[in-house]
């Protein structure tokens, strides 16, 4: 044996063992010369050829490595949707992440009693299927571009992925039965987990809650058989996607909820939203700045959702017949004329102050090509004054379905009844009943005349205090109208 080979041998016998340190130390520093080297071959060559040798570099690093990435972005089409793909793996990895993941995000789930958690980002869990294994990562990418985001809505450019890793032998397995199997596993736990939430807009963006609000049609005070047509409608709305799809439409319906104040036009909202399990976006017109950013908030609500803009008729400029050009053109030289500048004045504070989302853009909103943006969306209109709305937004193919809500009858004051005092018939119901038929009065009214307002739940009492006060209005009515008025 030669002296190297034997002191070779000395030094690996233990002879001359080199500090893990040492060791640590002189990989760094191999690294980082490489990287320095790397920069500056960048910053002094052609970008051609240094294109060239990450493209070479790339194809050989493929032709070592074993392993296929897939990667499921956050938001597709320039951050104009989520991705239902990544929302569906974000569910399907809730259960690996809780047992897995150091790092974990948690959120409340349906009906406030359990916990939903999910992977931070950063992390990796595995997954085993069919005796194939492979790995999930979570991720994130932060634009450079952070810095142009408005004051008014701080919301930084983040987009977050989901990178799947596997055999490349794999290929045919994962991408053949196990991505489907996630797919269909990830929306079925939405389902389970779900906790529908009410959205509100301020400007341009979404904010919600969640929407808890009890009403149902079963404690719906309105005509029995109205009820029964507006739910059959409802549900036959809902399993209808392929109908829609095989003629040709977006699957989406109008309602147009119209009556005084206090007949429950939101309150059958919330039983719409209740009875099909829809999320509600309630839309304020005065906070969206023009057409543009009233298409992007249609595009990011999701579908079974219902869009809902309440009294259409107090939210902007968009209600009566529209006025000839000569008709408003009168009338400004009229005002001009009177008051000689503070026209020009007007139009700099309405500039300044009012929005300028307009009929035409509403109209496009509402059934342009936008609109099938999502499928299974209900979009709901209410107003006070339905004579007051241009009928092109009203018309059908617009809003639908006109629902009238008007003044309590008997049949609904019987449904408050049973409702508030858990009684089905009383003798004072056959006074009430001859009395509603003569008197205008708002299932509003009534139900506050029937709320208990003690702990002896006297139901007679109640319903005397409400006799009184439809008697007390006949009186105010045959004031106001003669003697000879006698009914509603």
């Amino acid at each position: 044996m030669s002296e190297p080979e034997s002191c070779l041998q000395e030094k690996v016998r233990g002879g001359s063992k080199m500090n893990p340190g040492d060791l640590f130390g002189h990989i760094g520093s191999i690294v980082g010369s490489l990287i320095f080297v790397w920069a500056m071959f960048k910053q002094f060559f052609p970008y051609q050829v240094v294109n060239q040798i990450e493209k070479h570099s790339q194809r050989l690093v493929t032709y070592v490595y074993p392993y296929i990435q897939i990667t499921f972005n956050e938001f597709t089409g320039e951050r104009l949707m989520r991705s239902e793909a990544y929302s569906a793996i974000e569910n399907y990895l809730s259960s690996k992440a809780s047992t897995q993941a150091k790092k974990l995000k948690g959120d409340i789930g349906k009906n406030n009693q359990s916990l939903v958690l999910s992977m931070d980002d950063h992390e990796e869990v595995g997954d085993e299927f069919s005796g194939v294994k492979l790995w999930w990562a979570s991720g994130k990418h932060i634009s450079k571009a952070q810095s142009t985001i408005s004051f008014h809505h701080p919301m930084s450019d983040e987009r977050r992925y989901y990178k799947l890793t596997f055999h490349k032998r794999n290929r045919d397995v994962i991408l053949g039965t196990y991505l489907n199997y996630v797919m269909k596993e990830g929306k079925a736990i939405k389902v389970k987990n779900r906790q529908r939430k009410l959205y509100t807009n301020s400007g341009s963006y979404w904010s919600h809650v969640m929407f808890e609000h009890p009403a149902t049609f079963q404690t719906l005070a309105m005509d029995p058989e109205e009820k029964e047509m507006i739910i059959d409608d409802l549900i036959t709305f809902s399993k209808s996607g392929g109908f829609y799809a095989r003629i040709g439409r977006a699957w989406k319906r109008g309602y147009l909820l119209y009556g005084p104040p206090g007949t429950g036009k939101s309150t059958m909202i919330a039983a719409m939203a209740n009875l099909l399990g829809y999320d509600l976006y309630d839309l304020e017109l005065t906070a969206v700045k023009d057409n543009t950013e009233l298409r992007k908030l249609l595009i990011e609500t999701s579908s079974k959702s219902i869009i809902v803009i309440e009294d259409i008729d107090c939210s902007l400029d968009l209600t009566g017949q529209r006025r000839k050009k000569k008709e408003k053109e009168e009338e400004e030289q009229e005002q001009e004329k009177n008051h000689p500048g503070q026209k020009q004045q007007g139009m700099q504070e309405k500039d300044v102050k009012s929005s300028q989302v307009t009929l035409s853009g509403l109209l496009n909103f509402i059934d342009g090509l936008w609109s099938a943006s999502a499928g299974e969306r209900l979009i709901v209109f209410t107003t006070n004054y339905v004579e007051k709305l241009d009928p092109a937004l009203v018309r059908k193919g617009r809003m639908d379905l006109h629902i009238e809500l008007s003044y309590c009858g008997f049949e609904a004051f019987k449904l408050l009844a049973k409702n508030y005092l858990n009684i089905d018939a009383h003798h004072l119901f056959g006074t009430i009943s001859e009395l509603l038929k003569e008197i205008k009065i708002t299932p509003a009214e009534v139900a506050e005349h029937l709320m208990p307002k003690n702990a002896s739940g006297d139901a007679e009492i109640y319903l005397k205090s409400l006799i009184q006060a439809l008697e007390s209005t006949k009186m105010q009515e045959k004031v106001v109208h003669g003697p000879h008025w006698t009914e509603k």
